[in-house]
């Protein structure tokens, strides 16, 4: 057997990925700066921004064998069957080619009455890629979405260069469904997805949860090199009830103004939420389903009145009207809106329902980033050359 040599993991390996943390293992890939996880105090979005959504290696070798060790933090519930284990996805020259399902790692099992976390910690885990045809070919190692990971050391019997990405590069913010929820493989994401039928250079801001208008986000994305930008917005905050229609409209507003501190003319795609019955007239908080619950399975439900919309709370039905008046009232001739029922709408919800009611299953998110990428980056869409 060919000996391996090591690969320095330095910042030009690791594309979609805002810095990489040294920590006593190794490098912990950030989705959100230093500075901007600083200001945060919500546990779930700290989960949710280092879960490498998009994150992937890429370089140019001749190597035929590739070893990328890792370790995975996994967090489940106590009671519900576990989640999927996270897969590293091999692509050559553009092509995916191999995938490997991790093991072992950190895992921290919450319990759903307290929040109360049990954590075992296990061993490193190594993806191993044998047999790559020897010539000169580019390398992508994309992450898992679903775990945090820590990466420990990248080994390979030829040496690497590390490729720079020349395509357009397309930043996209939203909730766990951007961030691939219920997705089987990192490719598997709708944001994955359409950035490969559209060829572009995906920096995903998808975080499970957190899609909540929160200001160092939008300064996140000001800071950000982007040749085109998308922002799907409303789900978290009605899942949340996180504001009412008095502040919703003025903190959009806020964080459009921020984005177009930084991208002043760049193409900017404002996105609504898609169809979830639960919540399209019926305003949040959600919460998980009890009797799913006890019967082993996570599902969702609203649990606000309807009759409170006149008052201020919010639902999907209000938001999409809100979000397209707001993107007509603020005259910028590069500020487009897309309804989020043309990427998955009643319709659709009976024929690919959401498993838990809230979140697509993997078919489904395959099914949206086909419909992005014909809607947005195809034609005249908002997001095309």
């Amino acid at each position: 057997m060919t000996d391996l040599i090591t690969i320095p993991l330095t910042d030009d390996l690791v594309h979609g990925a805002a810095e990489l943390e040294p920590t006593q293992r190794g490098l912990l890939p950030h989705r959100l700066p230093a500075w901007a996880r600083a200001q945060n105090t919500d546990p779930q979005l700290a989960k949710a921004e280092s879960q490498p959504s998009g994150v992937r290696l890429v370089f140019d070798t001749a190597a035929t064998t590739i070893e990328l060790e890792l370790i995975r933090t996994t967090v489940n519930y106590a009671g519900l069957t576990l989640r999927p284990d996270g897969i590293v996805q091999l692509v050559v020259d553009g092509t995916p080619t191999a995938e490997d399902a991790t093991t072992a790692g950190t895992a921290i099992v919450l319990d759903p009455a307290t929040g109360t976390p049990t954590t075992t910690h296990g061993a490193a885990h190594v993806s191993r890629f044998a047999d790559l045809p020897p010539r000169t070919k580019t390398v992508e190692l994309w992450l898992p979405h679903n775990e945090t990971i820590e990466l420990v050391a990248l080994r390979t019997d030829a040496p690497v260069t590390p490729r720079v990405d020349t395509r357009r590069t397309w930043v996209h913010h939203g909730s766990s469904i951007s961030h691939g929820s219920n997705a089987t493989h990192p490719l598997g994401t709708w944001p994955a997805v359409a950035s490969r039928i559209a060829d572009v250079n995906l920096v995903s801001l998808g975080f499970g949860g957190s899609a909540l208008l929160d200001p160092f986000t939008a300064r996140t994305i000001r800071d950000t090199p982007a040749d085109v930008i998308s922002l799907k917005l409303g789900i978290n905050i009605v899942n949340a009830d996180l504001m009412r229609l008095r502040a919703f409209g003025p903190a959009v507003h806020g964080f459009l103004d921020t984005i177009r501190e930084g991208h002043r003319t760049t193409p900017l795609l404002v996105v609504s939420p898609i169809y979830c019955e639960i919540h399209e007239n019926t305003p949040g908080p959600g919460a998980f389903d009890p009797e799913a619950f006890m019967a082993g399975r996570m599902q969702f439900r609203a649990t606000g009145d309807p009759a409170e919309v006149a008052a201020g709370k919010l639902t999907l039905t209000v938001i999409r009207r809100e979000l397209e008046r707001i993107v007509a009232a603020r005259a910028d001739a590069n500020l487009h809106y897309l309804d989020g029922l043309e990427l998955y709408g009643q319709t659709d919800a009976t024929e690919h329902p959401l498993p838990d009611a809230l979140h697509p299953d993997a078919d489904t998110q395959r099914l949206i980033g086909e419909r992005f990428a014909a809607l947005a980056f195809a034609g005249d869409g908002a997001l095309a050359v």
